[in-house]
């Protein structure tokens, strides 16, 4: 199980997801640019005190992450408000890959058609959105919980 970022906005969500992906010693991926610089200064003001041990890449725009993920064989598998299955109803692999789009806009309709899936975290009527670290941690679990991935 792999996690990825779409040019992030915030850097306390980056360093949020990171953390999650460290603790649970999955790889994660950003996607850039970023809507703030990214650096260790900015993770360490965003709380990221595991910086040097999580398992970062970056990738300098979508076509190389689109690159290294087909050449890697991982299905992209997208979270998102539109998604056409619901998170319970999904079944995960162990070699997928999670996207999460930027807090702001989301991912552009060519991210969307590029997922081999699209996925949406069910909530009550009336709510649009769950935090991007919030939704990466949920997203995660259950994927991990399905694929028997959590760590020994």
């Amino acid at each position: 199980m792999e996690i990825a970022l779409f040019q992030p906005d915030i850097a306390g969500n980056v360093g949020t997801t990171l953390r999650t992906a460290a603790c649970f010693g999955v790889p994660a991926h950003i996607v850039e640019p970023c809507g703030f610089p990214f650096s260790d200064q900015a993770l360490k003001r965003a709380g990221m005190d595991y910086a040097a041990r999580a398992n970062v890449r970056r990738h300098a725009g979508w076509r190389e992450f689109a690159a290294w993920s087909e050449s890697a064989g991982k299905r992209i598998v997208l979270l998102t408000t539109a998604g056409a299955t619901r998170l319970p109803d999904f079944a995960f692999a162990p070699d997928d890959l999670l996207l999460l789009g930027a807090e702001s806009a989301g991912v552009p309709p060519y991210v969307h058609e590029a997922a081999a899936a699209r996925v949406a975290i069910p909530m009550r009527e009336g709510f649009r959105s769950l935090n991007v670290a919030v939704a990466a941690g949920i997203a995660l679990g259950e994927a991990l919980r399905q694929t028997k991935g959590f760590p020994a």
